[in-house]
C-alpha cells in the first residue's frame, strides 16, 4: 500500500471480511443451540440451515465474477451491504414468530420462523459471497507481485470476525433474545460502508493488463463451468423444486456454451484446484460449522462454552494470517498447503478422542486443527491467482465459489449425516427397542438415513433410556470428526503431487501477465 487512498480501500475490504465471518459464525453456533430448541430442529436440518448461508455464498460469488468487471466493485459492495439489512430484518421476524404463543400457534409459528430464517440465510450468503467477490481481485490487483501473503492478510479478517462472533455469542448465551447477537452483523457492515462508498476502485489485474473477456473464459473452461454452474443449479434446483432432468439439461447447456465460445477444457492445473477446493472447503469451513455443537459436551462438562474451542482456533488464524509470509516464501504456496493438510487431519483425529477429556487435551488437539485450517481458504486463493491470473476475478472467485457450493449442499448436511447414522447405530446396539421408539426415518441430497427425533427422545421419561440417547448422540458427534479425517488426507495427496509436478518442471513459479510470453516459466497447461 503506497498511499491512504490504498490504506482505506484494504482496510475497508478487511472489515467487510470481518462482517461476512461474523454472520457466518453467530448463526452457526445459534443453529447448534438456541435455533434446534426454538424451531424443534434435527442435526441434518440443522445442516441444511446451515448449507442455506453457505451454498448462496458460492452462488452469487461465481455469478457476479462474470460481470463484476462490468458493473464494478462499488456497485457489488452496496448491494452486500443491503443484504445484511434484509437478513436482519428477516430473523427479527422470526423471533416474533415463536414468542408469546403455544400450542398449534407454536407450531405454526416454528415453521414459518424456520422458513425466515432459512431465506434470511440464502439472502445473507449472497450477500457474503459478493464481498468475496469484490475484495479477493481487488487485493490480488493491488498485490500482484505478492498476491498469497496480501490475500492471507486479507482473509485474516474472517478469521477475526469469527472471534469476535464467537465472543459476543458466549458473552450473550444466556439471554433467550438472540435478536442482539445476530443484529451486532449490523456495526461492521455500516462501518464498511461508510469507510469504501466515497473511495475509487481501480480496474482489475486482467483489465490493466489487456487481456480480453473471452481468455479469461477459456481460463475456466468447459471444465470449470460443468463444476461450478452444475452445482449452482443443482442447488437452485433444490430450492426451486425443479426436475433432476431440467437441471442435467440446464447444466449441459451452460457447458456445450463454454465448450464452443472458448473451445478449451479450461486450465489443467485449475480443473485439479477445483477438485481439491471441494473437500479442504468441507475441512475447514464444514467441521467450524459443527464444532461449537459437536465439542459441546466435554467443555460443558469442563464448565465452560464450547464456542471457545472455535474461538481459539480463530484467533490463531489470525496471528498466523498476518505472518504468512515468510512460510509461503520459504515453502511456496504449495508446500504450505501440503503441511496443513497433514496437520488438519492429524488435529480432527485429535479431536475425536476428546469426548471425555479435559481443558489441556482438548486444547491441544484445537491448536493442531487451527494451525492446520488457518492457511487453507487464502493460499489456495493465492495459488490460483498467481497460476492463473488471465483468468481474473472469475477463475480467482470460482475455486472460493466452488469450495462454499460444495460445503453447503453436501459437507455440512454429510457432516450431520455421519452424526445421526453413527449415533443411530449406538442406540440401536445398546437398546433396539428405545431405537425403534425415537428414532424416525429421513431423507436428504445423498439418499436416507435414520435420526434421533428431539421431540420424542426428549418425552423418554426413564432416566437410563435418556442417558443411553444421551451416550449414543455423544459417540456419534466424535465418530464423525475422525471420519471427516479422509477430506484432508485426500488434500494432502494431491499437494504432494502437484509439489512433484512443479519440481520436475523446475520448481514453482508465480505468472506474471506483465512479462513476456516467451520469459514466462514454465506452467502446467
Amino acid at each position: 500500500m503506497t498511499n491512504r487512498h490504498d490504506k482505506i480501500l484494504f482496510w475497508g475490504c478487511f472489515i467487510a471480511i470481518i462482517t461476512t465471518s461474523y454472520a457466518f459464525i453467530s448463526r452457526m453456533i445459534l443453529c447448534g443451540g438456541q435455533f434446534v430448541t426454538d424451531f424443534g430442529l434435527d442435526k441434518v436440518t440443522v445442516g441444511e440451515l446451515q448449507g442455506a448461508g453457505i451454498w448462496p455464498f458460492g452462488v452469487s460469488i461465481i455469478l457476479f465474477s462474470l460481470f463484476i468487471d462490468r458493473i464494478g466493485y462499488k456497485v457489488a459492495m452496496m448491494l452486500s451491504f443491503a443484504s445484511y439489512l434484509i437478513y436482519t430484518a428477516l430473523a427479527f421476524v422470526a423471533y416474533h414468530s415463536i414468542h408469546g404463543v403455544s400450542g398449534e400457534a407454536l407450531v405454526a409459528g416454528q415453521k414459518h420462523g424456520y422458513q425466515l430464517l432459512y431465506w434470511g440465510s440464502i439472502i445473507l450468503g449472497l450477500g457474503n459471497g459478493t464481498v468475496e467477490a469484490y475484495a479477493n481481485p481487488l487485493v490480488a490487483t493491488m498485490f500482484r507481485t505478492d498476491k498469497t501473503k496480501w490475500l492471507n492478510r486479507l482473509h485474516a479478517g474472517w478469521a477475526g470476525g469469527l472471534v469476535l462472533g464467537g465472543l459476543c455469542t458466549i458473552a450473550l448465551a444466556n439471554r433467550s433474545d438472540w435478536r442482539l447477537t445476530l443484529g451486532l452483523i449490523l456495526i461492521p457492515a455500516f462501518i464498511f460502508f461508510f469507510m469504501l462508498v466515497g473511495l475509487k476502485f481501480p480496474k482489475s489485474e486482467r483489465e490493466q493488463a489487456g487481456v480480453g473477456y473471452l481468455e479469461m473464459l477459456k481460463e475456466l473452461g468447459a471444465f470449470g463451468a460443468l463444476v461450478g454452474f452444475g452445482l449452482v443449479l443443482a442447488q437452485l434446483g433444490r430450492v426451486f423444486g425443479w426436475s433432476s432432468a431440467l437441471v442435467w439439461g440446464l447444466t449441459g447447456a451452460v457447458v456445450v456454451l463454454f465448450a464452443v465460445a472458448t473451445r478449451s477444457f479450461g486450465r489443467f492445473l485449475l480443473a485439479v484446484l477445483i477438485v481439491i477446493m471441494m473437500p479442504q472447503a468441507t475441512t475447514e469451513l464444514g467441521t467450524d460449522g459443527w464444532i461449537t455443537s459437536l465439542m459441546q459436551t466435554p467443555m460443558q462438562a469442563a464448565g465452560h462454552n464450547p464456542a471457545w474451542v472455535l474461538v481459539y482456533t480463530s484467533a490463531l488464524m489470525v496471528v498466523l494470517r498476518f505472518c504468512a509470509g515468510p512460510l509461503v516464501d520459504k515453502l511456496s504456496p504449495l508446500g504450505l498447503l501440503a503441511a496443513c493438510s497433514a496437520l488438519a487431519a492429524l488435529g480432527l483425529l485429535a479431536l475425536s478422542r476428546t469426548s471425555s477429556a479435559g481443558l489441556v487435551t482438548i486444547f491441544a488437539a484445537a491448536t493442531l486443527y487451527g494451525l492446520g485450517k488457518s492457511f487453507f481458504w487464502p493460499t489456495i486463493l493465492g495459488l490460483t491467482s498467481e497460476q492463473c491470473p488471465k483468468g481474473g476475478a472469475l477463475t480467482l472467485n470460482a475455486v472460493g465459489g466452488i469450495g462454499m457450493l460444495a460445503v453447503g449442499i453436501l459437507g455440512a448436511p454429510f457432516i450431520g449425516y455421519l452424526q445421526e447414522t453413527a449415533a443411530t447405530k449406538q442406540l440401536a446396539a445398546a437398546n433396539p427397542a428405545l431405537y425403534q421408539t425415537v428414532t424416525v426415518q429421513k431423507q436428504y441430497l445423498l439418499g436416507t438415513y435414520r435420526a434421533i427425533d428431539p421431540a420424542t427422545s426428549a418425552a423418554v421419561t426413564p432416566e437410563k433410556s435418556r442417558a443411553e440417547i444421551s451416550a449414543a448422540v455423544t459417540t456419534g458427534q466424535f465418530n464423525s470428526l475422525a471420519e471427516i479425517t479422509v477430506l484432508p488426507a485426500f488434500t494432502l495427496a494431491c499437494y504432494l503431487g502437484l509439489i512433484a509436478y512443479f519440481k520436475s518442471r523446475g520448481g514453482y513459479h508465480p505468472v506474471r501477465l506483465s512479462e513476456p510470453e516467451k520469459s514466462a516459466p514454465k506452467t502446467p497447461p
